[in-house]
């Protein structure tokens, strides 16, 4: 197979615990050929397909220069097997361009993963809420109102941007309310953005679990990630120790009924955050703890995800 990874620039990745690093080594140890492009070097022009600018690279296996790279040249995305979008969040408003042209490249052959337009319509926040049996209380508004409203009834609440990442601008307020209107003045810019409310969970002392979904089925391990030092927030970029375990009984019934909804829509990776026994979020975008679960564990989900992708590109 020839593959594309459309991602964030190669010189950036921390190899060490990057899930796409670990996606191409498993690739070219299976003897696929490897390009990656960023999303601004994709280009449509009127009459034409889409095309990019692509380097093929070849691991090396050493650090810090862990792979070499051709020269750049211009491609058509339809010549690849697979188109594999992996760009970091944030979903602004380049990510959601690159969805489109990513569509277009699909309409004149290409196959892309996850395909784009599953991509735009599963915010990573938002789709908590179509599965509804398998979350806490939780709350989207943009008024001031109803968040105090959320407050009041459930007097210890977690509040947060609709496009955070990270654990980035996570908050929380606790029975006596303390900041509340402060916080709700900088996340919602007074009246003009919405955002998330949810119940505190206390079981986020035992850790945020990612529970990875592939191709429809749940990696039988997953990463807790445990909040220190104080921390609300499990979220490795913010502090957290990385767990691994096996999933438990609840983890795996929320994977294995949302799971193949998810891939019959297009997402052959999704990756399940679980506090407790409730889904807090559901991440598509670029999915990660590969390496984590594999280091710990000895389950190669790379190799998992691999499987998928050769099976998913062969249909």
């Amino acid at each position: 197979m020839n593959i594309l990874f459309v991602a964030d620039p190669l010189e950036s990745f921390q190899t060490y615990k990057d899930t796409t690093f670990a996606m191409m080594r498993e690739a070219q140890a299976r003897g696929h050929t490897v390009a990656a492009c960023e999303p601004r070097a994709l280009v449509w022009r009127s009459g034409g397909v889409v095309q990019a600018q692509v380097r093929q690279i070849r691991l090396t296996g050493q650090a810090p220069q862990w792979f070499v790279a051709e020269s750049a040249t211009v491609r058509e995305l339809r010549h690849f097997d697979a188109v594999v979008m992996r760009k970091d969040p944030p979903f602004d408003s380049e990510f959601f361009y690159a969805t489109h042209l990513l569509e277009q490249a699909e309409r004149e052959g290409a196959q892309v993963f996850n395909k784009p337009r599953a991509l735009r319509d599963h915010p990573e926040k938002l789709a908590v809420m179509e599965f509804p049996q398998f979350i806490g209380p939780t709350l989207v508004t943009r008024e001031a109102a109803a968040v105090r409203a959320f407050h009041q009834e459930h007097r210890d609440i977690i509040l947060k941007p609709l496009d955070g990442m990270g654990g980035s601008g996570i908050f929380r307020v606790k029975d006596d309310g303390l900041n509340l209107g402060s916080i709700i003045e900088t996340l919602n810019r007074d009246g003009a953005q919405s955002l998330m409310v949810q119940k505190f969970l206390p079981a986020i002392s035992e850790g945020d679990k990612r529970v990875l979904v592939i191709g429809g089925k749940p990696v039988p391990f997953c990463l807790a990630r445990i909040p220190q030092g104080g921390e609300v927030r499990g979220n490795l970029a913010a502090g957290g120790l990385g767990v691994a375990q096996p999933l438990n009984a609840a983890d795996r019934a929320v994977a294995e009924a949302i799971g193949p909804v998810l891939a019959e829509r297009g997402l052959l990776l999704v990756g399940l955050d679980i506090i407790g026994t409730s889904l807090t979020e559901i991440n598509v975008t670029s999915p990660t703890c590969f390496q984590e679960i594999t280091d710990q564990t000895g389950f190669d989900v790379a190799a998992m995800f691999m499987d998928a992708l050769q099976a998913a590109a062969r249909r």
